[in-house]
């Protein structure tokens, strides 16, 4: 199995076989927590346009995400795990829109198969790979708006390549490399009304989920389908 680390949304487009778009802060994380709060369905778009046309065609849909890590305009939620109402979710379709990982899933379009990362299902991500046992698995990290790398992204390819290769990790440490660098913003008293510190700690719960989202395709629209493992 070649297993290759790449970055953005060049390494979107450059993904080949099972492709593993990574955005654990924190899109990735919150359609985890949103599935197992009960979501119906979930439908990863890039474009906000598109979103917001999918809301005017289904009112009933919930639209959730961010631009510039915040609720855009007339969003039901934001893109945090733990500002989900679970009785506002359970049942519905949410449509999911971020700068990162959504984005990451629009490009990657020459990957046999996606599925989304991060670490709260990052136990279950190496499972699945290693059932489906491809030849060549991208793991593609996308950053922060997909504008440069980031600590915690880079490290849940390196944690689940290490898995994969049967390598030890040592995440803890990993953590507080995350902690001080790239999420040092969680910690930071001004922004806590949309980048709080429980998201910090919830998108780093390891292994929380025993489940995988797989990008498929539905009326001319991707869902992410959760996979048990």
């Amino acid at each position: 199995m070649e297993i290759q680390i790449l970055q953005l949304l060049d390494g979107a487009r450059e993904a080949r076989g099972l492709t593993v778009i990574i955005d654990v802060f924190r899109a990735f994380s919150t359609t985890c927590y949103a599935y197992h709060s009960g979501a119906a369905k979930i439908i990863p778009v890039g474009s906000i346009d598109l979103a917001y046309r999918l809301k005017e065609q289904t009112p009933q849909y919930i639209l959730l995400g961010e631009r510039n890590e915040q609720k855009p305009e007339s969003f039901d939620f934001g893109n945090s795990p733990s500002l989900l109402v679970v009785e506002k979710i359970a049942g519905k379709t949410l449509v999911h829109t971020t700068s990162s990982g959504t984005q990451g899933i629009a490009n990657a379009t020459d990957s046999a198969e996606i599925i989304t990362g991060s670490f709260v299902n990052a136990g279950a991500i190496v499972r699945y790979i290693r059932q489906q046992n491809p030849a060549v698995v991208s793991l593609v990290c996308m950053g922060y708006a997909c504008e440069y790398p980031t600590d915690e992204d880079t490290l849940c390819a390196e944690w689940i390549k290490n898995e994969l290769e049967g390598e030890p990790n040592n995440f803890a440490e990993m953590v507080e490399i995350i902690r001080t660098g790239s999420g040092a913003r969680f910690f930071d008293p001004e922004k806590q009304s949309w980048s709080p510190q429980a998201d910090f700690e919830l998108c780093l719960d390891l292994n929380r989920f025993d489940f995988v989202l797989k990008v498929e395709w539905d009326n001319d629209l991707n869902y992410l389908r959760k996979i048990e493992i």
